[in-house]
């Protein structure tokens, strides 16, 4: 189930993202996997779309996701693809 579509527009840097009241991020230990649970679905999620997602808490910027990442992914090519990430999210309504 989708909740309100949102424009695909390309966030900014200090856009402070978090997930639609809908939706909610839980560990499954049995997986050993982050899942986004929303009303009659569940999206099984990479580790690397759980940690952005825990990051998505409406308190941090896109520069501060970036950031967090950067400490342990110092050469990933996260300004770009944390964006492009959280783009993709927001148009399936998961996140504002």
């Amino acid at each position: 189930m989708r909740t309100e579509h949102v424009p695909a527009a390309s966030p900014t840097d200090q856009m402070r993202p978090a997930l639609v009241p809908a939706v909610m991020l839980r560990y499954d230990r049995v997986r050993r996997a982050e899942l986004l649970l929303m009303p009659e679905r569940a999206v099984l999620l990479s580790p690397e779309a759980g940690r952005i997602l825990r990051l998505c808490d409406g308190r941090r910027t896109i520069a501060d996701i970036v950031a967090a990442l950067a400490v342990d992914h110092p050469d990933a090519p996260l300004e770009r693809d944390v964006p492009e990430f959280i783009t993709r999210i927001r148009a399936e309504g998961w996140l504002r």
